[in-house]
């Protein structure tokens, strides 16, 4: 299963808002520098979340975005299903032989359960940490 850049940036935006939570409203040129990423693109991400009720903007001059909720009461499986629809490592299991079928749903499940009990603020409050030790690929 890959998050393309759009569940990796709109997590991004979400880590943000939530490191500046009850400061008001955070303009997206803010989040783009800091993190050196494209507003235009930033500003794609942030309607479907907005949408969602994720996020809600604020117009004006000291105008941006700012989350809905406390940054605990939302997960990252929030944000990745807005932005990346349904977390299913596998296309059409039910076609699958009963044991790969068990595997897929394992691994579904699996990733869910890390992405529906990773809050925004656990992510906002983690420490960095340079350490490749946490790169793999499957």
């Amino acid at each position: 299963m890959k998050i393309s850049t759009k569940g990796r940036y709109g997590l991004t935006i979400m880590i943000s808002l939530a490191k500046h939570y009850g400061e008001g409203p955070i303009p997206l040129r803010k989040i783009a520098a800091e993190y050196d990423l494209s507003e235009a693109y930033l500003e794609q991400l942030v309607g479907p979340l907005r949408n969602s009720g994720l996020v809600k903007s604020v117009r004006g001059a000291y105008g941006g975005y700012m989350l809905t909720r406390d940054p605990k009461e939302i997960s990252a499986g929030d944000v990745i299903k807005v932005l990346e629809g349904p977390i299913q490592p596998v296309e059409g299991i039910e076609d699958e032989a009963q044991p790969q079928r068990e595997l897929w749903i394992r691994i579904r499940d699996a990733v869910k359960n890390v992405l529906e009990t990773t809050s925004i603020d656990d992510l906002a409050n983690q420490k960095e940490d340079n350490n490749e030790n946490y790169m793999f690929y499957i």
